[in-house]
């Protein structure tokens, strides 16, 4: 096919999107002084159209669009819980309700929000959640974090403090009055002309930028300020620092984070139906990460969420990150039991195969381990870290007391000692909180390192806090950890079962919305209890006996 005729059924196609659309809004460059003749942005229908109905040669359907669709990227602004925790930092720091929606709606709403800073206004969240579908505004913020956004980035600043916290360039049009979108290959001219004429004049760029890391840390690197009385800043924490993490690990030198969230085809595959051209490399756009739980509210409560993706959509991207959890994250192993003064012995060692902390990003987050010891008659007289039906863990000190923690251990002799692996804050006065705004620091911090992290010479950002700092056993890629057991009057052989488990929303953060007056956060608490059970994933196994 001769690449610079567009194909007719193409050109039809595109002239009832054109007619649809109507008249694009204009914008000003400030850095160019060249008028656009297109916004900003797009929402991802106009790109899905030629970037879906793609498959590899064994029919695995590798569409851009459908694979985006049910991710969190894709749904971000429909999250309930984001939702209910804005609401609840807006209640706790009333003084402060815009800035806190300008902020928040920085990586959940990126496009909306930075048209409205265009406009000299700040970010909104709550006036964009009816979605309604004649608000431009709304759809922009409804379409999260979307094709028009993350292909916009330029290189500009990537990789440094100042491109943090959604801080990301993006730049003017050209002097033909093109928005410039940058991906991983050259296009050829017939592809230039289709994509500037079916988007309205965006034009398509390689830059090899989409690839590195850097351009995921925009979003990705959050520091949160805390507040005091009057909305005064009184301190930062380091709230999510995935990014940080891998430049201090071994990893930084092999893999970015495209190369393990948006696997590769291993094959060359077209990236666009029209006029498709096999390429090298095509990444998926699953974007693999941790919080299967959301994708499972999120079909649950479909409808009252607006949400676009459809269940089977959902219920397979749920099936797809929990099997990259479970395949991708860790690896336990059971050393062999023996018996000393009347006590059983053993050593379970943890491996992180990940590039970053596990778990990373958001707090909330934890991985513990739940450990089981039975008798010759397959009685248990020994169980550290069950978890219920409501998703707390027995025995942990937070999920029985919002006030306390559990400490980190190096070695655990009783079952009511838990080793769970996750980021406890503190505010300025030392009380332990959920509350990212009143947040100065971290009390404990002993999430399981990636391999070749130096946790002596890690910057503050990536410092392991609490016991495990002076833990000689919990380093870089794993953790060594001993249980000494009293059988009691059991009679051996004994048989020790255990498991790393791992929940995405942990049960005291969910608790602690619980008491917040607003409809978001009663929404998001009603949704966890009805869900409770699904929140719980076993990333790895192991059993031995004596």
């Amino acid at each position: 096919m001769d690449g610079n005729k567009i194909p007719k059924k193409f050109c039809s196609y595109r002239l009832s999107i054109l007619a649809a659309v109507g008249l694009a809004v204009s914008a000003w460059s400030a850095e160019t002084g060249v008028k656009s003749r297109v916004p900003y942005f797009q929402t991802s229908d106009r790109c899905v159209a030629c970037h879906n109905g793609l498959s590899t040669s064994s029919g695995e359907d590798i569409s851009i669009g459908l694979a985006w669709q049910p991710t969190m990227m894709a749904n971000s602004a429909r999250d309930p819980y984001w939702q209910a925790s804005v609401r609840r930092e807006t209640i706790d720091h009333p003084e402060s309700r815009a800035a806190i929606e300008d902020e928040c709606s920085i990586c959940h709403m990126p496009m909306a929000r930075f048209e409205s800073h265009l406009g000299n206004r700040e970010g909104t969240v709550f006036s964009h959640l009816g979605f309604l579908p004649d608000d431009p505004g709304d759809q922009l913020a409804a379409d999260g974090v979307s094709c028009s956004l993350c292909h916009q980035i330029a290189r500009d600043k990537l990789g440094t403090r100042e491109s943090f916290v959604g801080n990301f360039v993006i730049g003017g049009p050209n002097v033909q009055g093109d928005r410039i979108e940058y991906g991983p290959f050259a296009p050829d001219a017939g592809h230039t002309r289709i994509m500037r004429s079916s988007t309205g004049g965006f034009l398509p760029t390689e830059s090899s930028h989409v690839r590195e890391s850097e351009l995921c840390a925009t979003c990705h690197t959050l520091i949160t300020k805390a507040l005091g009385p009057g909305g005064e800043t009184i301190g930062e924490l380091p709230e999510q620092v995935p990014y940080q993490e891998w430049r201090h690990s071994g990893y930084r030198e092999k893999r970015s984070c495209q190369s393990c969230h948006m696997s590769v085809v291993e094959e060359d595959v077209a990236v666009t139906s029209v006029m498709g051209i096999p390429r090298t490399g095509v990444s998926r756009h699953q974007f693999l990460g941790g919080n299967f739980f959301m994708n499972g509210i999120l079909n649950r409560y479909r409808h009252e969420l607006s949400v676009k993706a459809t269940p089977d959509e959902l219920a397979a991207n749920s099936g797809r990150t929990k099997e990259h959890l479970r395949s991708e994250a860790a690896r336990i192993s059971i050393g062999k039991p023996a018996e000393s003064g009347g006590r059983l012995e053993t050593e379970i060692v943890i491996e992180n195969f990940g590039g970053h902390k596990l778990p990373t990003a958001y707090p909330s987050r934890r991985v513990w381990l739940h450990v089981t010891v039975r008798d010759k008659n397959n009685r248990t007289v020994f169980e550290s870290g069950a978890v219920n039906s409501s998703g707390a863990i027995t025995g942990n000190d937070n999920d029985a007391d919002a006030a306390k923690f559990e400490p980190h251990y190096a070695e655990i002799r009783r079952a009511e000692q838990v080793q769970i692996y996750e980021a406890i804050m503190a505010d300025s006065g030392g009380g332990v909180t959920t509350g990212l705004l009143h947040a100065v620091r971290y009390v404990k911090d002993n999430r399981l390192l990636p391999l070749g992290f130096d946790k002596k010479t890690a910057e503050t950002q990536v410092a392991v806090a609490g016991g495990a700092f002076d833990d000689a056993d919990f380093g870089g890629g794993t953790d060594r950890i001993r249980y000494s057991i009293d059988p009691g009057d059991a009679q051996g052989p004994f048989r020790i079962e255990a498991e790393l488990c791992y929940q995405p929303i942990g049960y005291r953060w969910a608790m602690n919305l619980k008491g917040v007056d607003a409809d978001e956060p009663r929404r998001f608490t009603d949704y966890y209890e009805t869900s409770s059970a699904d929140s719980v994933l076993v990333l790895a196994k192991a059993q031995t006996a004596q």
